[in-house]
């Protein structure tokens, strides 16, 4: 979650909670990071009628654990803070008994984005909107399917992208029928030893995460073969062989592959038990999904 203070413009919109994709007008990515962050701030976190106070980093990001206890589904929790700023922050409550569970790459998995040329990643980030994104085709089926077979999974969008665009994704996803689902964002900024945030150790971080808070569920991990995706894979396999069920590969195109400066050369194959699929789209890689028994073939109308 990130606290920033809302302009005139969009204060009513950022108190109110909707999930609808055409509640909010489009939007130009650059205006995502003009925000004011608040930051440094104690936040008053109301779950469920219990209350917990906790503080904002210095870039405005609540990221923290509370002691809570409610049943599965979808809840909200209510931030405010001293400066009268509100947020309604929805969450999912993941069933004890769920042992699948989804996590998908964005850029060039879920959306077409060519972002490794720092071009075209900048035009996508600050220039476009929601609107002029494109999504990747079969992707929002697959995901669904997933979601329909394994009632309760969890969905996970793990991203490089700064927690700014949280809103526009939000967006994206809801508009293209993608399943709803957490966001695991990052935030731009330098650290001790870089300018900018390393992304493959935001990733493996949070895969890291998932695995230790949720030892029950195996995770079927969706990426592309552009960017880390099948070394972080990989890697997260090999230390946490029982967290995953299956991976799931997206083969960019010649020209994406070319603007996205060329293929991974990590291709893996897996194992019997987490087996891999390589496919262009997502009704490829549903097709072989279906053959390794890990989704039902859809029956023929009659």
């Amino acid at each position: 979650m990130l606290l920033a203070k809302p302009k005139n413009a969009e204060r009513m919109a950022a108190r109110r909670l909707s999930t609808a994709a055409n509640q909010y007008p489009g939007i130009r990515g650059w205006r995502s990071f003009t925000s004011v962050p608040v930051n440094d701030v104690t936040v008053t976190i109301e779950i469920g009628g219990q209350v917990h106070h906790v503080q904002a980093d210095r870039g405005g990001v609540v990221d923290t654990v509370v002691p809570i206890s409610l049943e599965p589904g979808t809840h909200v929790a209510h931030l405010r803070t001293s400066e009268s700023l509100r947020v309604d922050a929805p969450f999912y409550v993941v069933p004890p008994e769920a042992q699948r569970g989804i996590v998908s790459d964005v850029d060039d998995t879920v959306m077409v984005t060519a972002l490794p040329r720092p071009l075209l990643a900048a035009w996508n980030t600050f220039v476009l909107d929601e609107h002029a994104r494109i999504p990747t085709p079969g992707m929002a089926v697959l995901l669904d399917r997933l979601v329909q077979n394994a009632p309760g999974s969890p969905v996970i969008y793990l991203s490089t992208g700064a927690w700014n665009v949280a809103p526009t994704l939000t967006r994206f996803l809801s508009r293209n029928l993608y399943p709803s689902g957490t966001l695991l964002l990052t935030d731009w900024g330098p650290t001790h030893d870089r300018l900018f945030r390393s992304g493959q150790d935001h990733k493996r971080s949070n895969l890291r995460r998932l695995a230790h808070e949720f030892p029950g569920i195996r995770w079927i991990l969706i990426g592309d073969d552009g960017q880390h995706d099948e070394a972080i894979y990989s890697e997260f396999q090999k230390e946490y062989p029982g967290s995953v069920a299956a991976v799931a590969i997206r083969q960019l195109s010649t020209s994406e592959a070319v603007l996205a400066g060329g293929r991974s050369k990590d291709e893996a194959s897996g194992t019997p038990d987490a087996p891999w699929v390589y496919g262009p789209d997502g009704s490829s890689l549903s097709d072989q999904l279906v053959e390794l028994g890990l989704l039902p073939a859809i029956q023929p109308q009659a």
